[in-house]
């Protein structure tokens, strides 16, 4: 009788369920535990048929093939399976495979009907739409599906289906590395120089939390030491100080940028950073509305040196509109040449103020903790910030940075910024 030893925090996935699987950090044995059960289910279960899958793979070394077959070697059940180039024929006549999803169609994965278990590995890394495909097609009678994955974002596909609205017939465990009863030394040696040396990436590698920041982004250092210093928690509004909306303009195409506002108070030494707004492809109404939603609407909005560009179809400045809207409105110049630098050390410098709204400010935090810079790895040169979905928010915090005065009495709190000192007038 062959027996498989199982670390406790693994138990709960040893029952059936249409859905399972464990996630979190480095170091827990998952993708160990999940190839071991692999093997133990086709034993159990020889003509059955499994396909491992990852949203990537262009080739076999990227699969869980050979994690798989060192599990077939340590059971010492090698002579009940013949290891294939591209597959794994089991005891009685069933098969194991590997696929990558981002290149199939509804079509192409059909020939998976039959199949009893999907494992998708790297599960944080596939997509609403390969989701979307594997849920109908791995549907013959008794089939699972299993999931192993270390966090990246709450939006990850993987975390809303199993984190966020867990369906009822799902099994999901979290394990980290203090649940590992096999915990190698090395692995412990490298878990203690994280801790002491990176600890920006040690909470997301190892305590499997979601990746706060990109390593050696912009802003990762000064995220890291708010968090330290209790600076993200309940950060209310104070009903006499005025509301200010920062904003980095996006467009209304289904193709163009985001629209990203920061919601914020100047309260003596302290910037109390209150919420954020982000959207793609919607009209300019839809921000307006949901600010007055949120409660908003004597918001002082600052735009960017944009805001006074004409719309195309209307003929009015972005000003103009939130005008309209009963908005009041500042333009912030363009800072010329080098702007983008200026906001990064703008930013860096007033964060030791800021204090934020944890629920309402998490998307734009981790947008901060994304921004990094582009570079050519080549030659090893830096190109600038990168333009993806984090710098829409982080441009906008920029413009707040920039804007910021610290007040030095009452009466100045809701003054207007006198914008003759950087060389430029009011638009």
């Amino acid at each position: 009788m062959l027996t498989i030893d199982t670390a406790r925090i693994f138990e709960p996935l040893l029952q059936s369920s249409r859905y399972k699987g464990p996630w979190g950090g480095r170091g827990s044995g998952k993708s160990h535990y999940m190839a071991g059960a692999v093997v133990e289910y086709c034993l159990l279960n020889p003509s059955s048929r499994i396909v491992c899958i990852r949203e990537v793979q262009k080739t076999l070394a990227q699969s869980a093939k050979l994690l798989i077959e060192n599990k077939i070697q340590e059971f010492g059940v090698g002579s009940q399976f013949r290891i294939l180039y591209d597959r794994i024929e089991t005891p009685g006549g069933g098969l194991i495979i590997f696929q990558g999803m981002v290149d199939a169609t509804a079509e192409s994965i059909k020939s998976l009907e039959g199949y009893n278990i999907a494992w998708v590995e790297e599960a944080q890394t596939l997509s609403n739409r390969s989701l979307a495909l594997l849920h109908p097609t791995i549907r013959a009678e008794g089939s699972e599906i299993w999931f192993s994955w270390n966090p990246r974002r709450k939006s990850d596909a993987v975390d809303q289906f199993l984190r966020g609205a867990r369906p009822d017939n799902a099994i999901v465990v979290k394990a980290n590395w203090r649940d590992n009863p096999w915990f190698p030394s090395v692995l412990e040696e490298e878990r203690e120089l994280d801790l002491a040396k990176y600890p920006d990436r040690y909470h997301h590698v190892w305590e499997g939390e979601y990746a706060r920041a990109f390593e050696g982004g912009y802003f990762a250092s000064v995220l890291s030491q708010v968090r330290k210093e209790g600076r993200i928690g309940k950060v209310s509004a104070d009903p006499i100080l005025p509301l200010r909306a920062f904003w980095d303009i996006g467009g209304a195409g289904a193709k163009a940028d985001a629209m990203a506002i920061w919601i914020v108070q100047w309260a003596g030494q302290e910037i109390r950073v209150l919420d954020y707004l982000e959207g793609q492809g919607q009209v300019l109404g839809y921000y307006t509305n949901e600010l007055h939603h949120r409660g908003y609407k004597k918001a002082i909005c600052y735009l960017p040196h944009d805001g006074v560009n004409a719309n195309v179809v209307t003929g009015l400045r972005f000003k103009d509109h939130l005008r309209d809207a009963e908005f009041q409105v500042e333009v912030i110049p363009n800072q010329g040449s080098g702007a983008a630098a200026m906001r990064i050390e703008a930013v860096r410098r007033i964060f030791p103020r800021c204090w934020f709204n944890e629920p309402t400010t998490e998307a734009g935090r981790d947008a901060l903790g994304f921004y990094h810079e582009k570079k050519d790895e080549q030659r090893d040169v830096g190109l600038g910030p990168e333009h993806d979905w984090s710098s829409h928010a982080a441009d906008a915090f920029g413009l707040m940075a920039i804007a910021y005065e610290e007040p030095s009495r009452l009466a100045a709190f809701n003054r207007p910024i006198d914008w003759s000192k950087y060389g430029s007038s009011l638009v």
